[in-house]
C-alpha cells in the first residue's frame, strides 16, 4: 500500500492537481475541486469495478481479470481503514473464481435477518447467505435465474459480458433488478433479455421484464433520496462515428405495463433527444464467415484501450449472438420475447441527461442533504472512449436534478503528451462513504481513490 500527495496546483477552471504515487515511478496527477483532496486508498486490484457496504458495514469491491469471458473474476472486502492516512490495511479475497463479476449488493430479510449477498455473474444470477463478519460465504450459493450468455468474442465488439444488481422497491414489494446488455453493438435481437433490465423477487420468483432498449445498462441504482426511483447508465452504439449517438443516463419507470422501450437499437439520441437511425438492421441469416471478413472503416484501428484489433468486422460487430451460430434456447422464453425494432422514436422516454459520444458511463453515486459541498447532485464515471483519441470520456462529471447539465468534476485520466493521447486512468464505480467522501474506483491502474474534503470534517 502506498499513498503519498507530491505536488498540487491551481488550475484556471478553478481545480486543483493533485499527483499521486501509485507505485515506485509510477503517478496519475487527478484535478478536481479545490474544496476536495484526494489520495489513493489501495492498490493492486487489477480490473476493480463496483462497491458495495454490508449490512454490518464493511466495504466490498468487485474485480473482473480479463477483458475476455472468464472465470477468474472476484469479491473483495477493503478492511482496516486508517483515518489517518486514508488507506485500507487489508484486502481479504471473499470470493474467487467468477464468471465477469461487474457489481453485488446486499440486502436482509426483514421477516429472518438472513442477509443475503447477490452477485450477477455472465451466464446467472446467484446469492449467498451473509453472516456479520463473513471473510467468505458458510454456504453454496442459489441460483436465481440464468441470463443467455454467448456471443462473439468481446474484440468484435457488442457483447456485453457484465450483469448489474440492485434492489429496490415496487410499490411497498422489495425486488431485485438485474440490467443485462445486447450480444451486439446494433441488431436485433432474438433473446428476451439481452438490452433489458429483469426484475424478481429476492428469492428469484415471480421475474417479470420492466425495461428494454437499453444496450448496455452497466450501473443501476435505487436512489432513496428520489423517491426510491432506480436510475441507470447507458452506452450508445458503435456505428455512426465519432460525435453520435450520445450516451445517457435515464431515470427508468418500472410501473409502466407493457415495460418501456428506451430506443436501441433503431433510436439514438443526438442533443438530448430520441432520433431514428436509418442502418439497416443486419438479417439474423447472414453467414458468420461473411462477418468476419470486412474490415471495421475507421481512422482508429491501431488506437484502442484494449489493444491493436485488426481484423474486426463491420457486420460481426452488428450480429446478434444468434446470427449465423449455433442457437440455444432462450432461457427466459417465458418472459416474452425481444422487442420489434421501432419504426418511431416518439415513445421513447426522455433521457434524465446525456453525455458526450463514447464516454462510456459507468458507476454513478448521488449526494442528499446530508452533504454540504455535493449535495443534491449525481457524480457519474465516464470510463472512456475505447478509441482514446476520439478524446470523450475519461473523467467524474457532476449534475443536479434541477439543471442535469454534467460538468466536469474529476479530470486527468487522459492526458494529451506529444500530440498523442495517452490512457493515465479509467474512472469505473463510485460509493459514497462520509459527508462529501466517497471512494472511486480505477480498473485501469487496480487503484481505489478516497475523495474527501481538504479539511475533514466528516
Amino acid at each position: 500500500m502506498l499513498i503519498l500527495v507530491v505536488a498540487f496546483s491551481v488550475l484556471s477552471q478553478g481545480q486543483q492537481q493533485h499527483t499521486l504515487r501509485y507505485a515506485p515511478g509510477k503517478s496519475i496527477t487527478l484535478a478536481l475541486p479545490p474544496s476536495l483532496g484526494i489520495n489513493i486508498a489501495a492498490t493492486g486490484l487489477g480490473r476493480v469495478r463496483f462497491f458495495a457496504r454490508s449490512p454490518d458495514g464493511r466495504i466490498f469491491v468487485t474485480g473482473m481479470h480479463s477483458l475476455a469471458d472468464n472465470t477468474q473474476g472476484s469479491v473483495f472486502i477493503l478492511d482496516g481503514w486508517n483515518d489517518k492516512t486514508y488507506t485500507f490495511s487489508r484486502i481479504t479475497h471473499y470470493l474467487d473464481h467468477l464468471r465477469n463479476p461487474n457489481n453485488i449488493a446486499f440486502w436482509t430479510d426483514p421477516g429472518t435477518q438472513q442477509s443475503w449477498l447477490y452477485v450477477p455473474l455472465s451466464d446467472r444470477l446467484v446469492r449467498y447467505k451473509y453472516n456479520a463478519g463473513d471473510n467468505a460465504p458458510s454456504s453454496p450459493p442459489e441460483t436465481l435465474i440464468k441470463f443467455p450468455d454467448y456471443g462473439l468474442n468481446y474484440k468484435y465488439g457488442g457483447w456485453h459480458l457484465t450483469r448489474t444488481v440492485a434492489i429496490g422497491k415496487m410499490g411497498n414489494a422489495t425486488r431485485v433488478f438485474v440490467s443485462v446488455g445486447s450480444s451486439c453493438n446494433y441488431c436485433q435481437e432474438d433473446e428476451v433479455l439481452r438490452a433489458s433490465v429483469v426484475s424478481m423477487d429476492p428469492d428469484g420468483k415471480n421475474p417479470s421484464l420492466i425495461a428494454q432498449g437499453l444496450r448496455n445498462a452497466v450501473d443501476i441504482h435505487a436512489v432513496p433520496a428520489l423517491d426510491g426511483a432506480l436510475f441507470a447508465t447507458n452506452m450508445g452504439d458503435d456505428h455512426l462515428g465519432d460525435k453520435l449517438p450520445e450516451d445517457t443516463f435515464f431515470k427508468l419507470d418500472i410501473a409502466a405495463k407493457p415495460p418501456l422501450n428506451y430506443g436501441w437499437p433503431t433510436c439514438y439520441f443526438s442533443n438530448g433527444k430520441p432520433v431514428l437511425d436509418k442502418t439497416p438492421l443486419p438479417a439474423l441469416s447472414e453467414a458468420r464467415y461473411f462477418a468476419l471478413t470486412a474490415p471495421v472503416p475507421s481512422a482508429h484501428h491501431d488506437d484502442s484501450v484494449y489493444g491493436k484489433q485488426k481484423g474486426v468486422a463491420a457486420t460481426g460487430t452488428n450480429l446478434s449472438a444468434g446470427g449465423g451460430q449455433k442457437r440455444s434456447p432462450d432461457p427466459n422464453a417465458d418472459l416474452g420475447h425481444a422487442p420489434a425494432a421501432l419504426r418511431s422514436c416518439a415513445q421513447v422516454p426522455a433521457a434524465y441527461t446525456t453525455f458526450a459520444a463514447h464516454s462510456s458511463p459507468l458507476g454513478f453515486e448521488y449526494f442528499a442533504q446530508d452533504d454540504n459541498l455535493l449535495r443534491d447532485g449525481f457524480l457519474a464515471a465516464l470510463h472512456g472512449a475505447s478509441h482514446p483519441s476520439i478524446g470523450t470520456g475519461y473523467r467524474v462529471v457532476r449534475f443536479t436534478p434541477s439543471d442535469r447539465k454534467p460538468r466536469d468534476f474529476i479530470t486527468g485520466f487522459l492526458m494529451t503528451e506529444n500530440g498523442k493521447p495517452v490512457v493515465h486512468g479509467r474512472p469505473c464505480g463510485i460509493l459514497r462513504v462520509g459527508k462529501d467522501s466517497f471512494l472511486l474506483s480505477d480498473d485501469y491502474l487496480g487503484l481505489i481513490y478516497y475523495i474527501h474534503p481538504s479539511t475533514k470534517t466528516s
